[in-house]
């Protein structure tokens, strides 16, 4: 064993656990229960599943699949064209899955990502029979020190009848101290998580479970998935230009400070411009309580913008990953990764005051937000943590542009095909046209400032025109019933949602 080795499990006692991903692999029955670490392409173990969907075009077998969230380095469309996946949970954004998913084969549980260790730790989901968890390193106390994402790693072990442990020796040894693991205490008598800003630590910087629960460790050296964030455009720049200006307006009536409230921000291109656009704003010592720390996140540090940043995994691009690791004793002073039921939970969502912003697929014209499904029907990747942050943030944000398909569709329609959060959960809505804030205003007035300010100018006519209609049948939502998904309906037949000219 060689002098890396014996520095990355530092219990002796385990050292001689370490076998190959073939043999900790050969664990894993059909029809058990995996919990997986890796949350949004990061922090995923890599060799075993790999070893398992090799053994499984073999020998078949079926698994349910628990992670934190997405997994990089294609191992959800590995294991589903070996046919390992049987059921797969919370969330996920490989297109092979995806597939399988809308086609029924895989049965998917889309779930908010605080939710799943609540339910598994009360016996209301089927126990984990294996965890199978990336770490830096194992402590002198069989510690399992996670690498660059939590997600449910901690609780998976926790919980598990037994955990394989891949020690990944192209993870820096330097994650060691970054995380803390914090389990809330159970029912009847729960106590307060203890995080009251961003900077709070309440656990330990590892994963404390018996070292005898460590039946396999697996020497892994495959790097995480980068992330494919693209460049901020015009778009991005002008929804980040009328946040900026909101958030001013906000400052100057005294509804927040000058640094603002803590921010959380959704996986993706769009909102990872939209913080981009913090770094020309005049808003100084910005902190961040969020899921995912993408590479704004890292630019905002660099600019002097933001001071802290809390998540629970780290998901950069491949350039952003390769300075930031070169330098990340600098950084890790500013950092803590936590577990998703720590990082998205209600409690600390609403103590901390989060201004929470995400993207939507489309919303409608009530303020109603579909983040999910397309056209109602086809799964996309799933609701992840945006509905933790949503219903409890001190402001909720949802962002997208006003169209799509070149023009061929309007995300802002008379009824969303599918509602993720409904109107009472969306504070702002902002598109590259403009922003509608929602706060204080009935269904009737929500609607008037979303078509004025939200809405392309080409697709404005049309939703005027329905909206008129409505309110002249009446009612406190005015909706025509046979019209309100016809956009839809359209798009379907056609390929756009535009009407033919006469109709």
């Amino acid at each position: 064993m060689t002098e890396d080795y014996l520095n990355r499990i530092r219990h002796k006692g385990l050292r001689d656990r370490v076998v190959s991903a073939d043999e900790a692999a050969g664990l894993i029955r059909d029809g058990m229960v995996l919990g997986m670490s890796g949350f949004t392409r990061s922090g995923e173990a890599k060799a075993v599943p790999l070893a398992l969907a090799e053994r499984a075009r073999q020998s078949p077998l079926k698994v349910t699949l628990m992670t934190g969230a997405s997994l990089g380095n294609d191992l959800d469309k590995i294991l589903n064209e070996a046919h390992v996946t049987a059921r797969r949970m919370p969330f996920m954004s490989d297109p092979s899955l995806r597939r399988a998913i809308n086609a029924g084969e895989v049965m998917y549980i889309d779930q908010h990502l605080s939710e799943t260790v609540e339910q598994l730790r009360t016996g209301q989901l089927p126990g984990v029979d294996i965890a199978i968890v990336e770490a830096a390193a194992i402590t002198e106390n069989g510690g399992i020190v996670p690498t660059t994402s939590v997600g449910n790693s901690a609780s998976f072990a926790i919980l598990a009848k037994q955990v394989i442990v891949e020690i990944n020796l192209n993870q820096s040894a330097d994650l060691e101290g970054l995380h803390d693991i914090y389990i809330p205490t159970y029912w009847p008598v729960r106590t307060p998580i203890p995080v009251v800003t961003p900077e709070s630590r309440a656990g330990f910087p590892y994963i404390p479970i018996p070292p005898e629960k460590i039946a396999a460790i697996v020497i892994s050296n495959k790097l995480d998935s980068s992330s494919t964030v693209t460049e901020p455009d015009a778009g991005t720049r002008q929804i980040a230009g009328h946040l900026t200006e909101f958030f001013t307006q906000e400052v100057a009536k005294g509804r927040m400070p000058a640094s603002l409230h803590p921010l959380q921000a959704g996986i993706g291109s769009i909102a990872n411009a939209v913080m981009h656009g913090f770094i020309d704003s005049p808003f100084e010592g910005l902190t961040m309580y969020s899921e995912v720390l993408q590479d704004s996140t890292f630019d905002l540090m660099d600019a002097g913008k933001m001071v802290f940043a809390s998540g629970s995994s780290i998901t950069l691009s491949e350039p952003k990953y390769a300075e930031v690791m070169a330098r990340f004793q600098d950084y890790k002073r500013k950092l803590v990764l936590r577990p998703q039921e720590i990082s998205n939970h209600p409690e600390v969502v609403r103590r901390l005051g989060i201004i929470a912003i995400n993207t939507a697929l489309e919303f409608d014209i009530y303020g109603n937000v579909n983040s999910t499904h397309v056209m109602g029907t086809n799964m996309m990747n799933g609701i992840g943590g945006s509905g933790d942050f949503a219903r409890n943030a001190y402001l909720s944000v949802f962002v997208t542009k006003s169209t799509a398909k070149d023009g061929r569709i309007s995300s802002i329609v008379p009824m969303v095909s599918h509602v993720d959060h409904t109107e009472h959960d969306v504070d702002i809505l902002v598109t590259e046209q403009g922003l509608a804030d929602l706060r204080g205003l009935a269904p009737r007035e929500r609607a008037q400032l979303i078509i004025d300010n939200c809405v392309d100018p080409e697709w404005r006519e049309g939703l005027q025109d329905y909206f008129d209609r409505a309110v002249a049948r009446g009612g406190h939502t005015p909706h025509l019933l046979e019209e309100a998904l016809s956009w839809h309906d359209r798009l379907r037949r056609t390929g756009t949602m535009k009407a033919a000219p006469g109709q």
